[in-house]
């Protein structure tokens, strides 16, 4: 499956960092979800979905700490899809003064499509784009 690839970025902020100065892990899955619904929303258009959301993390490796002051560069491709669910893949790069693009974190999404009911819930809802 070939999608694009979808970017969002943040800078480190100080109350985005724990006592070191570095991104606390919990914000970094946080802007992951951010650029992973990005990808879903854009890839949505078109779909009797009304919204994704969060179904799982199959996997998160840090690789990298993220200081603050740095940017953190995501990159977001839907690399596989079933009747409602979305696989994301998301790459955080950082990026300082020195180095351009260092892979500092990487995961993988599920998110399930849904559409909202007349009664405010919510179910699982194929995501085949309309004409």
């Amino acid at each position: 499956m070939s999608s694009p690839i979808i970017k969002y970025s943040q800078i480190v902020m100080p109350q985005d960092a724990n006592v070191l100065g570095t991104l606390f892990g919990g914000q970094m899955v946080s802007w992951m979800d951010i650029a992973a619904a990005k990808a879903v929303h854009r890839f949505l258009k078109g779909t009797p979905a009304d919204a994704a959301l969060t179904r799982a993390i199959e996997a998160i490796e840090f690789k990298e700490p993220v200081h603050v002051g740095n940017w953190v560069n995501f990159e977001a491709q839907i690399v596989e899809t079933g009747r409602s669910s979305i696989n994301i893949q998301i790459d955080a790069f950082k990026e300082t003064k020195k180095v351009d693009r260092l892979l500092a974190c990487t995961a993988r999404f599920t998110f399930v499509s849904v559409k909202k009911l007349e009664d405010g819930s919510y179910e699982k809802v194929a995501h085949k784009k309309t004409n």
